[in-house]
């Protein structure tokens, strides 16, 4: 590991690191963006497969001379937006990701398809505690933005940890706060509060790990925080044991929900229940 001191987080958000995005989405999002009509389903099917195009889509649509009376939280608000050039604008200017390896110690396909399932499951959380599904969703395709910006940033050191505990590891978290003094989800708090997201979407990913601490418990939160549990877990081949010995009782408490509706929500074939079409 590098004897080199971690970059503090403001230092980190400066580093001049490119958040990459799948060359195939940009290239079906441009397509669609070139007909005279493009389907809004289509592009918000497309845009909610790909962490960064979301991110850049999202941070557009908050800029400030749109001179909007709340902050967009959601793909399918930010699509409104936006027109069709500003749309294509954006798309065509994306980094493109180049998949396995273009990151050292992070597989790029391995972290595009995790975040779609974490979104995917947050999604279906907040609908059961009433809380707003599209902000939950987005949340979940960019809360691990920040491991990008970790990778890109400090690759040998990342890589290293990588080595102690994996990427997608429930204990990532832990290790980061150990190691850089933040976490991934913090990192990804600080950008997304670069990109004037709504301040309620900034709270989510800063409280990722510790829902709890919360002034006040808010569900988006906890919604996210389950559904990270749940996915990593799944990644990490946990068992029955360590599933019901590791599961955060304390914030499914708070949002009424067990371990079995979790796993439950978690268990669902989303194409067949209508879920993206876009396969990773």
């Amino acid at each position: 590991m590098s004897r080199a001191k971690p970059l503090n987080l403001s230092a980190l958000l400066q580093a001049p690191v490119a958040l990459p995005s799948q060359p195939r989405m940009v290239a079906l999002l441009l397509s669609e963006l070139r007909t005279p009509q493009p389907g809004m389903r289509r592009l918000d099917q497309l845009f909610a497969t790909d962490p960064a195009l979301a991110a850049r889509l999202l941070a557009a649509a908050n800029r400030a001379e749109h001179q909007l009376e709340q902050r967009v939280s959601g793909i399918p608000e930010a699509l409104v937006v936006l027109g069709q050039a500003e749309l294509r604008d954006l798309v065509a200017q994306a980094p493109l990701g180049l998949g396995t390896g273009w990151l050292q110690g992070l597989e790029l396909p391995d972290f595009w398809r995790y975040s779609v399932e974490v979104a995917k499951l947050a999604r279906a959380l907040a609908a059961s505690v009433q809380a707003p599904a599209a902000t939950a969703y987005a949340l979940g395709l960019l809360h691990g933005l920040g491991e990008v910006l970790l990778h890109g940033a400090d690759a040998q050191r990342a890589a290293a940890l990588g080595e102690t505990v994996a990427v997608l590891h429930p204990n990532r978290a832990r290790l980061e706060m150990q190691v850089y003094g933040y976490s991934y989800s913090q990192v990804s708090a600080a950008l997304a509060g670069s990109w004037n997201l709504p301040p309620l979407m900034v709270q989510a990913l800063l409280h990722l790990h510790a829902p709890m601490q919360q002034s006040q418990f808010e569900p988006l939160t906890g919604v996210l925080h389950l559904a990270c549990w749940r996915v990593r877990a799944r990644a990490a081949n946990w068992d029955d044991r360590k599933l019901a010995v590791s599961f955060p009782a304390e914030v499914g408490l708070a949002l009424r929900m067990d371990i079995d509706m979790v796993l439950r929500q978690a268990s669902i074939d989303w194409h067949a229940a209508g879920g993206l079409d876009v396969q990773l």
